[in-house]
């Protein structure tokens, strides 16, 4: 019969290593628990954080339609020169346009303001003094739109009903404020970027003609570099492909709706 002999070192070393297993066994059966714990919080936030982002108040951007119909806008806040050819263009191909003034430009030309209203085209209230919309108070973005519409009124005799933020900035107070003050909010989903010197009218023409698609929002500049180039071409083609130019408002749809969280409206 064979006798095991197990020395003092050989003995320390198993009870050692024996200790260590059942610390390690007894520290994962009590992180487990926590781990499952500190997933389901996780999860939970990131749902409130999923619905927050839903709530977000948002502007147009685009309309959900299937009748190829889409809106030009044309923001004017400076120069004056290249006016006279838009409307001429817009004329000439019985395209209805949203322009979006500055009271300061139709305090400075309110000849061409008038034209504008008498050609038909939806007028849009762009502010009084072009500023940054986040950095005002309630009372102050009030402010801005009463003194715009204000000064319109007198030109044309009407008041605006459709807005855009000045720089395309907004948040919760912007959005909110102008609506209950009865105006829709209307942004864009296709930016010819005209304002920059350096694009060539074909630049403009390959980025925006590619994304036009049925309730399309395409911003344009009254003072834009190359919009004498470029906005023929752009109206021939996107006609051409069967699409119908309206103003934001024709293009909004009415009813019960709701903006998903791309600033799509859609029928709710």
């Amino acid at each position: 019969m064979r006798i095991l002999v197990i020395s003092k070192r050989t003995l320390i070393i198993a009870v050692t290593v024996l200790a260590a297993i059942v610390v390690a066994i007894i520290l994962l059966l009590s992180f487990a628990p926590d781990a499952a714990a500190a997933s389901a919080p996780a999860a939970e936030q990131y749902e409130l954080e999923v619905l927050a982002g839903q709530k977000k108040e948002l502007p147009i951007y685009s309309v959900d339609r299937n009748d190829k119909k889409i809106a030009l806008t044309i923001d004017a806040a400076w120069e004056d020169d290249k006016t006279p050819f838009i409307l001429e263009t817009l004329e000439k191909y019985n395209v209805k346009a949203t322009f979006f003034l500055c009271g300061f430009w139709a305090e400075k030309y309110p000849d061409e303001v008038k034209q504008i209203h008498d050609a038909g085209h939806e007028l849009g209230n762009h502010t009084a003094t072009h500023p940054h919309m986040n950095q005002l108070s309630v009372a102050e973005i009030k402010k801005e739109l009463n003194k715009f519409d204000d000064m319109i009124e007198r030109i044309t005799g009407k008041r605006t009903t459709a807005f855009r933020a000045p720089y395309g900035e907004y948040n919760d107070t912007v959005i909110t404020t102008v609506r209950d003050m009865g105006y829709e909010v209307y942004q864009w989903d296709i930016d010819t970027i005209d304002w920059k010197e350096e694009r060539s009218a074909q630049t403009i023409l390959d980025t925006v003609l590619p994304k036009l698609h049925d309730g399309c929002i395409i911003l344009c500049h009254n003072n834009g570099f190359k919009i004498k180039e470029y906005l023929p071409t752009l109206i021939e083609t996107a006609q051409s492909q069967g699409y119908e130019f309206v103003t934001v408002s024709e293009l909004r749809l009415s009813g019960d709706t709701i903006i998903d969280v791309n600033g799509v409206q859609k029928t709710a």
